[in-house]
């Protein structure tokens, strides 16, 4: 690893590490950003791509039964002369059935079909672990989603909100009119769909207030549930696609039920229509002619800066394996990382574990009763590392109809949904499955999940800049290090520490410690909040959870990268600015300040380490450099 100016770190590590990367880099035009994270997932497309045509070319074949079927969608995904010649036919069946629409009791009747195969609706239904009792799967019910991200956009001054809607309105007119709609047509169901998206917009979360985990848990009792509305009847519903009879319906957002007649009536019903149409067409334009999925792309390429949209041969490979996605997570894990080094990261988390369980015993501002419980929760904290034991027997259910045979991309689509929320709604009532994937093996990413209390370290992460062996000891744990122990963080975060060892919704902090503690994380949000970024500034309150396990990550990662012979903390600083290389659009920017629960990279790269003593030493910081931070400024939590 290159050796880092000294005096440029006092400046700004970020720039010191990446300033030379930052004057050359280049964002693709099919991409919002470049940068660390980007460039593993390029390369993963660039490798899996070359493999999968291969096998679609028949120059290989495909190593089981459930890629066999996978590579037999891909070739209809590639095949943009047979969807150009369908153009919008395959979506037009779904259409005349909205079309067709009488009223609320002709859609109660078409509502459980509907609902298998995932057509827009007012409202949705899903299974999902049951916050206050994990071991068994819970009934959801959600409201729709706006057309902006966040119900911000949607605020009076918010100049960026009108400009997106006209932006979607020219889209939807010019999609609508490529399904056959004519122009006037078009235009009244975008005028529609534009209303009725704003009768939702008061009774959704914004993304800071999504954030609190705790306010997701409104549990209602069914029979109150099926008293929201007056003009379907959602007990039915219900019993159409639950095999048994729920006591409680779990509101992530329940001021929309509360408000239901309000926006789902007789004389909203139209502009419901319109909306479902709008948002069927939307949905489902990636899967057809390329002019339709290349327009559909519009509004989002808006919204992040893209400039061009993906290729076809891109978009192709994206569509398949996001159907397909644990089928080629396996195939990825299975051949490009191995069960060596899935062992070998096995013991570095366990490592990473043992770490963070020794900072709990020796912490001073936890009572004795709170910390037995933090180590409990600690000792229970499951490790899902590199890719799953085996394939979700779902997959298994995905059969390919060829082209040959009258399959259409769109028709295997529906199919394979209809079967995976088929697979879905037969959990509910059932015992809650901790070892399943919820990321494929070939994502760049990690999570927590609070409800599981679980740690999972896809395969595609593994990997440089995070993690290598011809990376030292030091420069590791200021990667991967600091990203298990960031996940390691997560149970312990604002959010995390209201579930205890089992994933339920249950206080284990005494009185003061959980006061002690909630004064911390304020100090954390002070240290982000209103920090100048790309022309807007931070939401510390949005960002906090995951400033907690970013500190609490690189803290307890260095302590780890000290404990080894060779360490050298110099690497260690460095490599953990490198992992946060980013460059992006204004726009992208800007959005994910708008809606991301992180901080902008820089920000990530930069601030932790200032809360860190060690960083003062190591670059010899003074309180004259702009990286200083006042002792009493430093933020310390885990």
């Amino acid at each position: 690893m290159a050796t880092i100016s000294q005096t440029a770190v006092k400046q700004d590590l970020y720039d010191a590490v990446n300033g030379d990367w930052l004057k050359t880099a280049e964002i693709p035009d099919d991409h919002a950003s470049t940068g660390g994270f980007m460039d593993l997932v390029d390369a993963i497309e660039k490798t899996l791509m070359h493999d999968f045509d291969a096998m679609a070319a028949g120059e290989t074949e495909p190593t089981d039964p459930q890629l066999a079927e996978f590579i037999k969608f891909y070739q209809l995904t590639k095949d943009f002369k047979q969807r150009d010649a369908a153009g919008a036919k395959p979506i037009l069946p779904c259409l005349k059935q909205i079309d067709s629409l009488s009223d609320f009791a002709d859609l109660q009747q078409r509502m459980p079909d509907w609902i298998y195969d995932g057509l827009p609706l007012p409202f949705s239904l899903d299974v999902d672990a049951d916050m206050k009792n994990t071991k068994v799967n819970a009934l959801f019910a959600q409201a729709p989603g706006t057309i902006l991200p966040d119900k911000t956009y949607y605020d009076e001054g918010n100049e960026s909100g009108p400009k997106l809607l006209a932006v979607y309105g020219q889209m939807m007119t010019q999609l609508l009119q490529l399904t056959g709609y004519k122009e006037a047509e078009a235009q009244k169901i975008v005028d529609d769909t534009l209303k009725f998206d704003r009768l939702i917009v008061p009774w959704v979360k914004s993304a800071e207030e999504a954030a609190d985990y705790s306010k997701m848990y409104n549990p209602r009792d069914f029979k109150d549930f099926a008293n929201d509305s007056k003009y379907l009847d959602l007990a039915a519903i219900t019993y159409s696609v639950i095999n048994g009879n729920p006591e409680v319906v779990i509101l992530p957002e329940p001021a929309f039920f509360d408000h239901f007649n309000e926006v789902i009536n007789p004389e909203n019903f139209d502009m419901m229509k319109n909306w479902m149409k709008a948002k069927l067409v939307q949905r489902l334009s990636g899967y057809l002619s390329d002019e339709m999925r290349t327009l559909g792309t519009t509004y989002s390429r808006t919204l992040s800066g893209q400039k061009e949209p993906r290729n076809q041969a891109k978009s192709a490979y994206y569509l398949a394996t996001g159907t397909f996605d644990q089928v080629v997570g396996l195939y990825y894990g299975h051949k490009y990382f191995g069960e060596a080094a899935k062992a070998d990261v096995h013991q570095m988390v366990e490592k990473m574990i043992g770490v963070y369980k020794r900072r709990l015993e020796a912490n001073t501002w936890l009572s004795a009763d709170t910390r037995a419980k933090a180590v409990t929760k600690l000792n229970n904290l499951g490790i899902q590392v590199g890719y799953p034991d085996k394939l979700e027997a779902v997959y298994t259910k995905f059969h390919t109809l060829s082209a040959k045979d009258g399959g259409s991309i769109l028709s295997n689509a529906l199919a394979f949904g209809r079967i995976a929320r088929k697979d879905m709604f037969a959990k509910w009532g059932q015992p809650t499955d901790r070892t399943r994937w919820e990321m494929s093996a070939d994502t760049v990413n990690a999570y927590y999940h609070p409800f599981m209390n679980i740690i999972v370290f896809p395969a595609a992460i593994l990997q440089a800049p995070f993690y290598s062996l011809e990376q030292s000891s030091s420069a590791n744990y200021g990667g991967i290090g600091a990203v298990i122990a960031h996940e390691i963080s997560h149970a312990f975060d604002n959010n995390g520490a209201l579930f205890d060892e089992f994933g339920n919704l249950h206080n284990w902090w005494t009185e003061a410690d959980s006061a002690h503690f909630k004064e911390l994380a304020k100090s954390m949000i002070t240290e982000f909040d209103g920090l100048d970024f790309a022309g807007a500034k931070v939401n510390g309150t949005l960002t906090v959870s995951e400033n907690i396990a970013d500190a609490g990550g690189l803290s307890c990662a260095e302590e780890a990268a000290k404990s080894e012979d060779d360490v050298d903390l110099s690497a260690f600083f460095t490599n953990w600015a490198m992992v946060w290389r980013m460059k992006a659009t204004k726009q992208y920017m800007q959005l994910l300040l708008s809606i991301d629960v992180h901080a902008p990279a820089k920000l990530r790269a930069n601030v932790q380490p200032k809360n860190l003593d060690d960083f003062y030493t190591t670059f010899d910081i003074t309180p004259e450099d702009p990286m200083y931070l006042a002792p009493e400024q430093r933020v310390k939590i885990w």
